[in-house]
């Protein structure tokens, strides 16, 4: 069976089609977009009949697998674990260690409570902020996932959350008394900041951001939120999901000097294993005792297995300066398909979390026909890459062969015409069952 067809048995069984909104198929290529892998291994992604591999140049994984997909080192420990079991009436010392390993990665950092996925680790980092504060007011800036807390946001004023990475987000479900409990913020503008709390000050439990994501962090900018963070007496809270281990070996904001009182953790820690954690400062996380934060799967033994064998490796073979190198192929790659047919576009990104957009009108049709001629040519191509350790330069040579060609044929074409199937979705939308 192809994937197209199983997608379209699953859209009748789970609302929405996937379990997450990124791997929805119409984000990339509707009715076109293979939806579903038999394997994965390396940078290679075989399709539901196993027939045909994809080398991924696109999100590997939403970013979870820094390393590659399927890593000998990391699948390895866990096997290990799983042997000796993963569940317990006892815990598992494997989260001390990690614990530790956290810590000496940020040594500001104190103490450490887990969870095993970015959107839960964020409720909890926001927990102990409030319980630590005794105050219920969250600021933030950026997008930190789908739970009540942040979605809050919307209630009342349903485009609050557009300027935050990605639009259309309904509060449905979530409670109407959590109107007015979480506002955001522009960022890199203190000032602006002010005048949004002016009054509210003591109200404030959190100021939550990412640090960087697109690009690199304005450093003054997090200097003066710290600085104001501490001036009100709310926790300051880097959501590092995406950005930690993109650029070094731990939270992004250790390239730049400037410490929060929690950070969350996510993703790229555990190489595709279900694993979170948030760190933070004793004084904040002892809250946390206070507070009913509790759930048996946090305690399972394979999270903690993958991010220590994951981290290490990480930091062994210095991972970041090879994805650092491979992302800046990649960006140069697509400015030179630019330039070589006069397809023009906007490169933007961090190296490891890089993007490109058409400079057209058209943008979303031709996002889409490029998608599909990047299958053609056996790539997972989209408008986004993340680059793995397991990426090589031969990969990046016959990506960017292959880049060329697929603009070479936009040039030609009309854009008002490229389609004949439906072109891929932006933002949040609502599927039915049909």
């Amino acid at each position: 069976m192809k994937g197209e067809e199983l997608y379209k048995r699953g859209r009748q069984v789970i609302p929405g089609g996937t379990q997450l909104l990124s791997k929805r198929p119409e984000m990339f290529a509707p009715d076109r977009w293979p939806s579903y892998y038999s394997k994965a291994k390396g940078v290679k992604v075989w399709d539901l009949e196993g027939t045909t591999a994809y080398t991924d140049m696109s999100i590997m994984g939403i970013g979870a697998c820094i390393l590659g997909y399927a890593d000998d080192d990391v699948d390895n420990a866990v096997i290990g674990a799983i042997r000796n079991g993963v569940a317990s009436s006892l815990n598992c010392p494997e989260e001390v260690e990690l614990a530790e390993l956290l810590i000496e990665l940020h040594p500001w950092a104190e103490m450490v409570r887990y969870t095993r996925s970015g959107g839960e680790a964020m409720s909890v980092a926001v927990r102990i902020a409030r319980a630590s504060t005794h105050r219920d007011l969250v600021l933030f800036s950026g997008y930190h996932g789908w739970t009540d807390w942040y979605l809050a946001a919307n209630l009342g004023e349903t485009d609050a959350l557009d300027g935050h990475l990605m639009p259309g987000l309904q509060p449905t479900g979530v409670p109407r008394g959590l109107r007015g409990s979480a506002i955001g913020f522009p960022v890199n503008d203190i000032a602006a900041l002010r005048s949004l709390v002016s009054g509210r000050e003591k109200e404030v439990a959190a100021i939550v951001i990412e640090p960087a994501r697109g690009e690199e962090a304005p450093v003054d900018y997090l200097k003066q939120l710290a600085a104001y963070a501490a001036e009100i007496g709310a926790v300051l809270i880097f959501d590092e999901i995406t950005s930690a281990f993109r650029m070094n070996a731990g939270g992004i904001h250790l390239r730049y000097g400037v410490n929060p009182d929690i950070a969350v953790f996510a993703k790229s820690m555990a190489n595709g294993y279900a694993m979170a954690a948030i760190i933070g400062r004793e004084r904040v996380m002892e809250a946390a005792q206070g507070s009913f934060i509790s759930s048996t799967n946090w305690t399972e033994r394979v999270g903690p297995t993958a991010a220590l064998a994951t981290i290490r490796k990480y930091r062994a073979n210095n991972v970041q300066d090879h994805i650092i190198a491979i992302g800046d192929q990649v960006k140069k790659v697509w400015n030179e398909a630019s330039r070589a047919t006069g397809v023009p576009i906007k490169v933007s990104g961090l190296p490891t979390l890089a993007a490109f957009a058409f400079d057209s009108k058209h943008n979303q049709a031709m996002q889409t026909f490029y998608v599909l001629e990047m299958l053609r040519h056996g790539f997972l191509g989209f408008r986004q890459f993340k680059p793995a350790y397991a990426h090589t330069l031969d990969d990046v040579k016959r990506y960017g062969t292959a880049v060329t060609e697929v603009f070479g044929e936009l040039a030609t074409r009309d854009p008002a015409t490229l389609l004949s199937s439906p072109a891929a979705h932006t933002g949040f939308a609502r599927l039915t069952r049909e």
